[in-house]
């Protein structure tokens, strides 16, 4: 089944950034989308961004647009989610995990990303912001 795994998170106060890494495989990249959500203590996931890095296309939920970006790296087999301007809401576990597709829909909020996730989300790691 497959499963990708995540890296970068940490403790950072509010305003600060973070980088988030999504370790799959060139082939991945080149053949699924890729999906970050995050899910707080107490509340149900949410997927916060998507990209077809083989289409080029990109989305994000309207809690994180303008302050994150997606971007993935095929070579590397890697995707990543850079965090800026971080605000204390956005504690949480953040996950990643293939798609079949990447399109609004994913992130208009919900669980309508795990519904076209292709194996099963990663272990996640830990964001907090926090002063």
């Amino acid at each position: 089944q497959m499963q990708l795994v995540e890296s970068g998170g940490g403790l950072v106060q509010p305003g600060g950034s973070l980088r988030l890494s999504c370790a799959a495989s060139p082939f991945t990249l080149s053949n699924y989308a890729i999906g970050w959500s995050r899910q707080a203590p107490g509340k149900e996931r949410e997927g916060i961004s998507c990209i077809s890095t083989s289409g080029g296309s990109t989305n994000y939920a309207n809690s994180v647009k303008g302050r994150f970006t997606i971007s993935g790296d095929i070579a590397r087999g890697t995707v990543y989610l850079q965090m800026n301007s971080l605000k204390p809401e956005d504690t949480a576990i953040y996950y990643c995990a293939a798609l079949t597709f990447c399109s609004p829909a994913l992130t208009g909020g919900g669980s309508t990303m795990s519904q076209v996730v292709f194996g099963s989300w990663g272990q996640g790691t830990q964001v907090t912001v926090s002063s």
